[in-house]
């Protein structure tokens, strides 16, 4: 298995390392559940972001790559990329997670980031891939208001059909 790698390492301060060090196996935790409840969580996660520029993202993609082996490998982009969510959000930030296949056989799944409108640091360019679904940065997370009908209590145990 070949490794994804930087373009330079970077050498990121001892609290960021032990920051990746947290960071990496929440991400390993979250890439475990199913794809419609990760993608809920993340969305909540993103709620109140400010989108992460391109410089920002690739910097803590970077950081990733180089503090941790385990997000290195050709077959850890769901890990990899929601370390770089994290990361990102942990400086008030949010790229936007994307999960799709690479367009042409053989047919594969990935998950990248994209800032400024364009894949970070990806080792080819966004028409080889079709996407399924996006997380961006979100605006603040708000609960909606009641529907006309429903009463909290209808909220608590569901909401009503």
């Amino acid at each position: 298995m070949s490794a994804v790698l930087p373009e330079a390492p970077v050498r990121p301060g001892p609290a960021t390392r032990l920051l990746i060090g947290l960071i990496v196996p929440v991400a390993g935790l979250l890439g475990r559940m199913p794809p419609r409840r990760l993608r809920r969580r993340l969305a909540r996660l993103a709620a109140g972001a400010r989108p992460a520029g391109y410089a920002e993202a690739k910097r803590a993609r970077d950081e990733i790559l180089t503090s941790s082996p385990r997000c290195r490998g050709r077959t850890a982009c769901l890990t990899r990329s929601i370390a770089v969510l994290l990361l990102c959000r942990s400086r008030g930030t949010w790229p936007t997670w994307c999960v799709g296949v690479i367009a042409a056989p053989p047919f594969a799944a990935h998950a990248w980031v994209e800032a400024d409108g364009r894949m970070v640091d990806e080792p080819v360019d966004s028409s080889c891939y079709r996407t399924f679904f996006t997380v961006p940065a979100g605006p603040a997370h708000r609960r909606p208001a009641t529907s006309p009908g429903e009463t909290q209590g209808d909220r608590r145990r569901g909401g009503v059909d």
